[in-house]
């Protein structure tokens, strides 16, 4: 945040650029804090760089370095929103932050599976099966909004969960 901030700071203050030392340093900065995918680590150094391309080469030369990958920030991601979130609600983030389809069910894939996740989900918010049509309809949908699946849903109402699998 810090770093981000001061990114902020710097563009705003004055319309010259940082030579490319201090865009790499920047860069470096960023990355050290925490994964970021190619499209929104361009989109927060682009305002600081001299021009296009030589952002372009210094984010094609992190990449060769294996400095920036977009697979591990899937799989970074997918961690992280993973435990409050369904598939489909980490897919349209990655999809936002410029990740491509192969690259987001690949990460999916070697996340955790869906069920257990929303049967985790609705443990820590609800721990009770709805005992009436109102409140079944309010459990789907905060996990609907969650992102997860109906199926998934469906089977966590339902109570189709067996204890040794949680």
């Amino acid at each position: 945040m810090r770093a981000e901030r001061a990114a902020q700071k710097t563009a705003s203050q004055s319309a010259k650029p940082l030579p490319m030392t201090g865009l790499r340093a920047m860069a470096l900065d960023l990355l050290a804090r925490r994964e970021y995918s190619r499209v929104v680590l361009e989109r927060r150094l682009l305002p600081l760089a001299e021009s296009v391309e030589a952002l372009a080469r210094l984010l094609d030369d992190l990449a060769a370095r294996q400095q920036l990958s977009d697979a591990r920030y899937a799989r970074s991601r997918v961690n992280v929103r993973g435990r409050r979130y369904g598939d489909s609600r980490v897919a349209r983030e990655l999809r936002q932050d410029g990740l491509d389809n192969d690259a987001i069910a690949a990460a999916l894939a070697e996340g955790e599976d869906e069920l257990s996740r929303c049967q985790g989900v609705w443990q820590r918010k609800f721990a009770a099966l709805p005992g009436t049509l109102t409140e079944r309809a309010r459990q789907q949908r905060f996990l609907r909004y969650r992102g997860f699946s109906a199926e998934a849903i469906r089977q966590v109402l339902r109570g189709w969960i067996e204890e040794d699998e949680t």
